[in-house]
């Protein structure tokens, strides 16, 4: 392995500020203005490398983040003063930074610290990375308005704001969603609004979030496998001490943005971001591309035993299957975005062999993801005249891993054991039905995807081998 580096400008303060984290970590003077629900990898890695950069210890104003679907990562962060690290691997060795924008770490139910801070004046941005899943709301029921999930916990943080005057502010989605903005109002608007008739503190806070709550799209790329105890050993190995909330991710990190701050936000342009006035081309670029290329090798890669993005990449069949993808969704996607540029350094990010990135990971909440991934690109295709047979050939991949999956986590999953139950061409139209109930009547693209699907049973058995680039 290459020798681990440190930028300059932390090099003198990086060791120091973990191993004496009470004397160089305490937090700042400066007050939180931004709260983060979902204190994961993902949040700790890219965001906060745009966060520490114009919000660290006495800057631009500091981040309270709630735990999301990982609990356990409130401990680490929260005994280290907010503190940790973040290893870029490249095949060209680490880069290790110390973070320290983050004021506090709380527990993701702690619905009064969240009410605390979301009415107070001082917190002008809400920021969102809670997955994709997170969003499903069942209006019939409330969908989690008690506080059992991040909406509904936001919901009653939101009166509370507008009980304490405290005005505006913005809450930004960064969930791989298309239109997350819209798709994160709309949920928040539907459970403001139920029961309809609701009296008390919640009589027009429907009305009162549409008007004084912005929501912003954004576009977040970067690759960020699930921190492992052998990432956590980096950072000892490099500086002779232990960061137990350390986190590793890719070199690359983009992270586009478009909407309205009325509290205002941090300079994160100064930091790399990017604010677009139209935000949809840079999502679609991004959910399916990099995203659907992750899909496919995901679903067809575990199928075929792999358990790495690097090492699907280098079996032809799932390759192959990702760049006839490619090629249907670049007709879809404008010129200007420099398509051709985007899919060679998709694969040189892929090959990065020092980022395990695992497909097991990434096979998550399928129905979710495919709707966003393959869907689109499918109707785009069979609009233009098109067979639309790279994004079949991605709900192929997806139901040949179901059919030999063990186990599996999705939101439909009871819904999914009942369609693997049945046979051939039936199960196929009970699980399509499951993404788009109107295609589970096209026989013609059923058919289609029984073939696709066998296509994946029948090719030459995988290469478990590693190329010898690998091979480090």
């Amino acid at each position: 392995m290459s020798a681990g580096r440190v930028r300059p400008e932390t090099e003198a303060s990086l060791p120091s500020r973990l191993l004496d984290r009470h004397t160089h970590g305490a937090p700042g003077p400066a007050p939180v203005r931004i709260v983060h629900l979902g204190l994961d990898a993902f949040h700790r890695s890219p965001q906060s490398s745009f966060y520490a950069k114009h919000t660290s210890d006495g800057g631009d104003g500091r981040i309270t983040a709630f735990c999301g679907t990982r609990p356990d990562v409130v401990d680490p962060v929260a005994a280290q003063d907010g503190l940790f690290t973040f290893v870029q691997r490249s095949d060209d060795g680490d880069v290790f930074e110390c973070f320290g924008s983050t004021a506090e770490a709380v527990d993701g139910p702690d619905l009064q610290r969240l009410k605390e801070l979301v009415a107070s004046p001082q917190t002008a941005v809400v920021i969102l990375s809670i997955t994709e899943a997170a969003y499903a709301v069942d209006e019939s029921t409330g969908g989690g308005l008690e506080s059992s999930t991040p909406l509904g916990r936001l919901v009653l943080a939101l009166a509370a704001r507008r009980e304490a005057g405290a005005g505006p502010l913005a809450v930004v989605c960064c969930d791989n969603l298309a239109h997350n903005g819209a798709v994160t109002r709309n949920a928040l608007l539907a459970l403001a609004a139920w029961p309809a008739g609701q009296t008390g503190s919640f009589a027009g806070l429907a009305d009162w979030i549409d008007a004084n709550v912005s929501f912003v799209s954004t576009s977040v790329d970067s690759i960020t496998p699930r921190t492992t105890t052998a990432h956590r050993k980096l950072f000892g190995e490099a500086f002779g001490s232990r960061d137990a909330g350390a986190v590793v991710a890719e070199p690359l990190h983009n992270w586009i943005l478009c909407g309205d701050f009325p509290a205002g936000r941090p300079r994160w342009e100064d930091a790399g971001a990017v604010f677009v006035d139209d935000i949809e081309p840079y999502e679609n670029r991004r959910l399916w591309l990099l995203n659907g290329a992750h899909s496919i090798l995901a679903y067809s890669g575990l199928f075929r035993g792999h358990q790495t993005v690097t090492e699907a990449l280098f079996d032809s069949v799932c390759r192959d299957a990702v760049e006839e993808f490619w090629d249907e969704a670049a007709r879809h996607l404008p010129d200007n975005l420099c398509i051709p540029e985007y899919r060679a350094a998709l694969l040189e990010r892929f090959r990065n062999s020092r980022i395990p990135h695992h497909l097991a990971q990434i096979a998550m909440d399928g129905t979710t993801k495919l709707r966003m991934r393959a869907l689109p690109v499918l109707a785009a295709e069979r609009a233009a005249g098109h067979s639309g047979d790279g994004a079949a050939r991605m709900i192929a991949a997806w139901l040949a891993y179901l059919s030999a999956a063990a186990r599996f986590q999705d939101p439909l999953a009871a819904e999914i054991n009942n369609a693997n139950a049945l046979k051939g061409s039936e199960r196929t139209v009970a699980l399509l039905a499951l993404l788009a109930p109107d295609l589970a009547g096209d026989a013609g693209l059923v058919t289609r995807l029984d073939a696709l699907q066998a296509a994946f049973a029948a090719a030459s058995p995988a290469d478990m081998s590693a190329p010898d680039h690998l091979d480090r």
